[in-house]
């Protein structure tokens, strides 16, 4: 498609600032036509296969592609055709676009859509789709705001379409072990968590900038990048080489920080296993925050009451190469991984689970773990995460990581980020009017206005 020249201008979304603040009501208003109203034939007999959509497919895009390829991949869109290139070769029957919105429409034989874009182009993509009836798989995390998360759960909802979030750590063991083990009282009731990652460091390394401002340079945009189509809902800004191919993850319209990454990874064990939903407050600390970019490093606390049969628990998080107190029931040869990890903290025993995604968990000390008899595996076991919305796809069959667990998970963390923001402050939080109530002023932070031709 020739590459056009588009007017950069603001509007205002056709959900105002006013109604999206009202949370449920705005989500609950989007009208969604389920896929076998537009004349679809419903879910894809097993027997046959889907045809998938890619938007956003270089680098994770795909890998995820190549995890769904046993289907037909019949379109490909990215914003760089150059990063795309490989996976161009790799399907070269599939027809190729830049703007996801074209292709959304031209193409009537697509069933489902794979979206692997910066966070940032999540929302608007995947509510596109789900309007159309389509299936979606979405990367991580889910949204870039707070009020997208909300909208795209409920727009799944009620359109019935298979969806997952792209947490492959949800297909993960030791994230049913987790579960499994919690529930059996292994460790009694768990009253706090700690959770971390060393993003946006990486092995010692900076994995991406943050705690820095923005550039004042504006260098030629490459002939292979639409650089208009890739800013997509978000403000206008120059083109600059430190916000792409994968440096956008620590500036403020475009990422999340750790927090968004490695935090969906790391924290959605924990809302699983303690079955969490909306958090009652969240206060931060962190370096110094810049108006562009996250800090470098930050500590985020959560509050959430009692659900079910499970005690109020406090949740915290660490990032930057910060870490939680070491307990004292790990063994004196044994280190925390800088990298990821878990602790949760029971009035019976603690467990550590080291990694990202709820991989690796055992009892602490050792000698706890080697007498705990471990309890029947009672949750089914995944096939895979990509195979599992295959499965939903064709036959309605459940994902670990369907948009009604990812919408709330994500909500939760990207209300971490906004604390952050405003400098560490407590929010408190009304879930069921979807507001900040104890600071006002934080509620601009749950969204933001799209420029004109973007809509959710």
């Amino acid at each position: 498609m020739e590459k056009q020249k588009r007017k950069i201008s603001k509007s205002r979304l056709s959900i105002s600032r006013r109604s999206f603040i009202s949370g449920s009501a705005a989500a609950a208003a989007i009208t969604i036509v389920p896929a076998y109203v537009l004349g679809g034939s419903g879910r894809t007999p097993p027997s046959e296969k889907l045809n998938i959509a890619g938007i956003g497919v270089g680098g994770q895009g795909q890998w995820d592609l190549e995890n769904v390829s046993s289907e037909n991949i019949v379109a490909l869109c990215d914003v760089d055709w150059a990063r795309a290139a490989d996976t161009f070769k790799t399907y070269p029957k599939a027809k190729k676009y830049r703007d996801f919105r074209v292709m959304l429409e031209k193409e009537k034989n697509i069933d489902a859509v794979v979206v692997a874009t910066p966070d940032h182009n999540h929302a608007v993509a995947s509510m596109m789709a789900i309007k159309m009836g389509k299936h979606v798989y979405c990367e991580k995390p889910l949204t870039r705001t707070v009020h997208e998360a909300r909208a795209i759960a409920a727009a799944a909802r009620q359109a019935g379409v298979a969806t997952q979030m792209g947490n492959q750590g949800m297909a993960f063991e030791g994230n049913r072990l987790i579960n499994e083990w919690i529930w059996d009282g292994a460790i009694g009731p768990v009253r706090e968590v700690h959770a971390w990652s060393d993003r946006p460091t990486h092995n010692g390394q900076l994995f991406w900038a943050q705690g820095v401002e923005r550039p004042k340079d504006t260098p030629a945009v490459p002939s292979t990048l639409d650089w208009d189509l890739w800013l997509g809902p978000a403000p206008y800004r120059p083109y600059h080489p430190a916000y792409v191919p994968f440096t956008w993850r620590g500036w403020w319209d475009f990422g999340s920080g750790g927090l968004g990454d490695m935090g969906i990874h790391n924290l959605a064990p924990v809302f699983s296993a303690l079955k969490l939903g909306a958090p009652q407050s969240v206060h931060s600390s962190s370096t110094l925050v810049y108006e562009e970019t996250l800090p470098l490093a930050s500590t985020v606390h959560y509050q959430f009451g009692a659900r079910e049969d499970m005690p109020p628990v406090k949740l915290h998080w660490y990032d930057g190469g910060m870490l939680p107190p070491r307990p004292d029931e790990l063994e004196d040869k044994r280190e925390l991984s800088r990298e990821d990890g878990l602790i949760f903290v029971g009035d019976k025993g603690k467990m550590y689970v080291e990694g990202w995604g709820g991989n690796s968990p055992r009892l602490i000390p050792e000698t706890k773990m080697k007498a705990y008899k471990l309890p029947p595996k009672t949750l089914p076991r995944s096939i895979g995460h990509h195979k599992e919305w295959i499965a939903a796809c064709k036959t309605g069959s459940d994902t670990r990581s369907d948009f009604g667990f990812a919408g709330p998970l994500t909500e939760a963390v990207l209300l971490g980020t906004v604390s952050v923001r405003m400098g560490g402050k407590k929010l408190d939080w009304d879930s069921e009017n979807f507001k900040i109530t104890n600071l006002p002023e934080a509620n601009k932070y749950l969204h933001y206005e799209y420029r004109s031709g973007w809509t959710l």
